[in-house]
């Protein structure tokens, strides 16, 4: 039996990553080789010209998985029936803008699109927020959408993981598949923590934790963490643009792990709302480790924390509480 077609939005698709993300969700990258999708396209009413474009190259690429496209800059019907929402759609911070300047602009984004998906979606739609301030928007988006549970409603930290891996593996000259269970822990910006006390790399001879093998603590706890915490500015300084196809990569491997599960033994980070667990305070999106499965995720409990790690998840604990006070006092 062929499966039901999944209803996957994509806001802001006209922009970089929206482009190079789209031919991968149609591809199948996201949900499956064997799974159609419905792509539902939403951008501003500026964009619609380039929009419309886009919509010619899906059909122009004749994916045999795409099974409709929606391209609209009405959030109503964008937003109507889908099953995965992905919010790449924000507000740029811009030369000489203030963080409240920013902050104002997305809580009224993340606002209206709350109230569009909160009406229109398909029960238990799963939703990821790519749009900086990633965390923060995703907690802006629950609030004023309370009938989608909390647990569907996540942020990205995949790219953040995703580029810890990369960094130890291009350190140890070993594939990337071969290393698994870095963690990024807190804010999708500067003050997050990629923690690698618990990353382990597949040898030759069985599986080794990756401290072990890098044997240079001054590397991991120094030019590793800043590494993977400026990635994002050192790939704009030398493309002139976002990183919008790690980022694009990244979300298809957040949903793809989140609805068909991680591997045994395997855990991803993920930005998802807090239940106390490692004494983060609860009523932040923060990222956590998470294992997936039944379309489900859980937080990896009991893994020792030591001292330093302790102080970087706390710091950047603050900055979300510090984000979230922000994003609040725009609301009132």
């Amino acid at each position: 039996m062929a499966k039901e077609p999944v209803r996957v939005l994509v806001t802001g698709a006209a922009g970089q990553i929206g482009y190079a993300l789209v031919p991968m969700i149609a591809r199948g990258i996201m949900l499956g080789a064997d799974q159609p999708v419905i792509l539902h396209m939403l951008d501003i009413p500026p964009a619609a010209e380039a929009l419309n474009g886009v919509k010619m190259e899906l059909v122009d690429a004749a994916f045999p998985l795409l099974k409709g496209v929606v391209a609209t800059t009405d959030a109503v019907e964008g937003c109507t029936g889908v099953n995965v929402a992905v919010m790449v759609g924000g507000f740029p911070r811009k030369e000489g803008m203030e963080r409240k300047d920013v902050m104002s602009k997305n809580v009224s984004i993340y606002k209206s699109q709350a109230a569009a998906l909160e009406k229109h979606a398909a029960p238990n739609c799963k939703v990821l927020v790519v749009a900086n301030p990633a965390n923060t928007n995703a907690l802006i988006l629950k609030e004023f959408a309370p009938s989608i549970p909390e647990k569907n409603i996540t942020c990205l930290t995949r790219l953040d993981h995703n580029r810890a891996l990369g960094q130890i593996s291009e350190r140890l000259s070993v594939p990337v598949s071969d290393v698994k269970n870095v963690i990024i822990w807190g804010n999708h910006s500067s003050t997050q923590y990629p923690d690698v006390n618990h990353a382990k790399v597949q040898t030759s001879s069985g599986e080794k934790p990756v401290r072990e093998l890098v044997k240079n603590d001054e590397w991991l706890n120094g030019e590793f963490i800043t590494t993977v915490q400026q990635r994002g500015a050192a790939i704009i300084k030398a493309r002139k643009l976002s990183s919008a196809l790690s980022a694009a990569s990244s979300a298809c491997d957040h949903i793809r792990d989140w609805v068909l599960g991680t591997p045994e033994g395997t855990f991803v980070s993920m930005g998802v709302y807090s239940d106390g667990s490692y004494d983060v305070p609860s009523g932040l999106i923060y990222s956590f480790p998470v294992t997936c499965r039944n379309g489900e995720w859980s937080i990896v409990q009991g893994l020792p924390i030591d001292e330093v790690s302790r102080k970087k998840m706390d710091l950047t604990a603050e900055e979300l509480k510090e984000e979230k006070d922000l994003a609040y006092s725009c609301l009132s």
